[in-house]
């Protein structure tokens, strides 16, 4: 077995990060190559400058290359903004008659059926995921290759997204000389990265908090089941912040990480922040607490927010693996007490675990997603070598699917 080298690309709100990840003969995951950022040309999770978050990129992939020593060519890249959303869908089919045995072939034809679902001209599907499979009548099926059967259903999660916001973060991407060996929705790359597999077959919500959005999703019976990507997240406490002190942005930035806590509670009323570390020419004193009651209020209308989307997917309650928090902004005083008040679950703070290398320096929340990438392009086909391509069935009817998919998105 040849090392491999997987390269993600979390191309967020406040932040670029690239990891170059190496998978070494025993199989173990090393991390040999990161670089950051800060973001330019992104409103949301969505490219406002596509010069900018091409710059952006380009510095990040810099960092990244010379730490490694590897020069980056191709990436998984994760996708995000408010524009994501998604539907479960079923796909039935007849098994030949001639051949009553489950083959991949019949799970591909499933899964079409299953896409086959009315989108506007303006939308286009990112993912299709088989959620699980049921063969004439029984459910709980998650391998059926080889079963015998009549009648055959699949049950998939489709998520979609505007088709320019997709299509202009992939020319940002090419721009920076990149070849996109597959785009992720943020939420799955996350989930990848700090969710256990009890978790998700027990029932548990996903809260990751970027800079720009938060994304939401909720896993049911080893699968997911709800995805959605929230217009709000950590900028918005930092603006919230700077109008409430009346204090410039990067100084409001610099207070939230430094003295933010998100329960005033526990704030004595005689803690003053001392501003003039921040701003030399400035000696005023800003209560602590003051600073807190902003922090919840957001915090507050955050987490609402999420409750409700829950309450859509219909799993409100029935959770009881409970909810992970992850994402820059996770990484708040106080907001896990938060979460778990205002969303009546238990709750645990997600950060990516298991990893070797240069893990130290991105074993936080923050890096949930960029982590979550390498991960996702670990278990996925794309990144095989050609040698083992061969020996994989589902290798080609993925392939197929991804290059009429990227076909469709250049083609007129």
């Amino acid at each position: 077995m040849q090392e491999r080298v997987i390269v993600g690309i979390d191309v967020g709100t406040t932040k670029v990060c690239v990891l170059v990840g190496e998978l070494d003969r025993d199989g173990k995951l090393n991390i040999v190559g990161v670089g950051t950022c800060p973001s330019q040309g992104l409103r949301r999770g969505v490219v406002v400058n596509i010069e900018e978050t091409v710059t952006s990129i380009g510095a990040a992939l810099d960092r990244a290359e010379r730490l490694s020593g590897k020069k980056i060519v191709s990436a998984c890249v994760g996708i995000a903004g408010s524009h994501i959303s998604s539907e479960n869908s079923k796909g039935f089919v007849a098994i030949s008659p001639n051949h009553r045995d489950i083959v991949q072939n019949d799970i591909s034809r499933a899964m079409e059926v299953a896409q086959a679902i009315a989108l506007p001209a303006n939308r286009e599907v990112i993912h299709a995921i088989p959620r699980g499979y049921v063969v004439d009548g029984q459910e709980g099926i998650k391998n059926p290759i080889g079963m015998s059967g009549f009648r055959f259903e699949v049950e998939a999660h489709i998520i979609t997204g505007s088709v320019s916001s997709v299509h202009n973060l992939i020319k940002c991407v090419n721009k920076a000389n990149v070849e996109i060996e597959d785009l992720v929705v943020e939420p799955l790359a996350s989930g990848e990265a700090v969710l256990e597999d009890g978790e998700t077959d027990l029932g548990v919500a996903l809260v990751d908090i970027g800079g720009g959005t938060t994304d939401v999703a909720v896993f049911v019976d080893g699968a997911i089941w709800y995805t959605t990507v929230l217009p709000i997240g950590g900028n918005l406490i930092t603006s919230d912040i700077a109008i409430g002190l009346r204090l410039p942005v990067g100084v409001a930035e610099e207070l939230k990480i430094t003295y933010g806590h998100c329960d005033p509670s526990t704030i004595d009323d005689d803690d003053m922040i001392d501003l003039s570390q921040f701003m030399p020419d400035c000696d005023d004193l800003v209560p602590r607490k003051l600073l807190a009651e902003i922090i919840q209020a957001r915090v507050e209308e955050l987490f609402t927010m999420v409750h409700e989307e829950i309450r859509k997917s219909g799993y409100d309650g029935l959770l009881p693996a409970g909810v992970v928090v992850t994402g820059g902004t996770a990484e708040l005083p106080g907001i896990l007490e938060q979460a778990g008040l205002i969303l009546d679950l238990p709750a645990r703070i997600g950060s990516p675990l298991g990893l070797h290398g240069l893990a130290d320096s991105i074993s936080r929340p923050a890096y949930a997603t960029a982590v979550g990438l390498l991960l996702w392009g670990l278990s996925h086909p794309s990144f095989l070598t050609e040698e083992e391509a061969y020996e994989e069935e589902s290798m080609t009817s993925s392939l197929v699917t991804k290059m009429g998919r990227w076909l469709r998105a250049f083609i007129p």
